[in-house]
């Protein structure tokens, strides 16, 4: 009990500060990077939502994603390939679509999904090794070898149990952010241009993404991997 209830609120008020750790993200304001910030201070204005707090990724691939506990505390982080590559138009439908999901109180479920699914495959590489060491095993062989395969058997539906959890993240929100998202931005033809040129290019030089964090990604960093990226 006092676990769940350790997890829960972990996952309620740090679950966003986690997620942008991972990726030793960096806040940035106006004087680094101010085509970015005067792009979503005018676009909250239009969606009518308080003022993210803006993060830049230091990697040279393409992608974005929002996160935060609520549309108060948000948080918008793109990587530095994206400021690159991307003109002002599609950079304006990038982050509208990410709004969106501020927008549509996305993030928050995002964002403990990605936080439990980390916990879950966390406990699943314990169980892994527990069993190749032999922790848990008994006095007796028979005891021993039940207690030995059901740690083999928890690695192995851990991280399964993990995508199933982020799958509850409906691809519908997916459409509903890209339909919010051109009305915020004004323009939908920003960010068809810009879906092309984030496909094209997280192929030629993709995001070394975490599997418990893929989901909230404009772009899905694993689209390429195998299911063996799992474990």
């Amino acid at each position: 009990f006092l676990f769940a209830l350790l997890m829960n609120f972990t996952s309620y008020w740090f679950s966003d500060k986690i997620v942008l750790a991972m990726y030793q993200a960096r806040q940035v304001g106006l004087d680094e990077a101010p085509e970015f910030y005067r792009i979503v201070q005018n676009l909250t204005l239009r969606a009518q939502l308080p003022m993210p707090r803006l993060y830049v990724i230091p990697a040279e691939s393409v992608n974005a994603f929002a996160t935060g506990r609520d549309p108060q505390h948000a948080a918008v982080a793109v990587t530095e390939g994206i400021l690159r590559i991307m003109n002002k138009e599609e950079l304006e439908g990038i982050i509208a679509h990410e709004l969106s999901h501020v927008k549509n109180r996305d993030i928050l479920i995002g964002s403990v999904a990605a936080t439990l699914a980390g916990v879950i495959m966390m406990l699943a590489n314990m169980a892994r090794w527990a069993a190749i060491f032999g922790v848990g095993r008994g006095e007796r062989d028979e005891e021993g070898g039940g207690g030995v395969l059901g740690l083999i058997l928890m690695s192995v539906l851990a991280p399964i149990a993990a995508v199933i959890i982020q799958m509850a993240i409906s691809r519908s929100r997916e459409f509903l952010a890209d339909a919010t998202g051109a009305r915020i931005a004004g323009n939908p033809l920003g960010l068809a241009s810009a879906l092309g040129k984030l496909a094209r290019a997280s192929e030629i030089v993709p995001l070394e993404g975490r599997p418990e964090t893929a989901h909230m990604f404009i772009v899905n960093p694993l689209s390429g991997g195998s299911f063996l990226s799992l474990f």
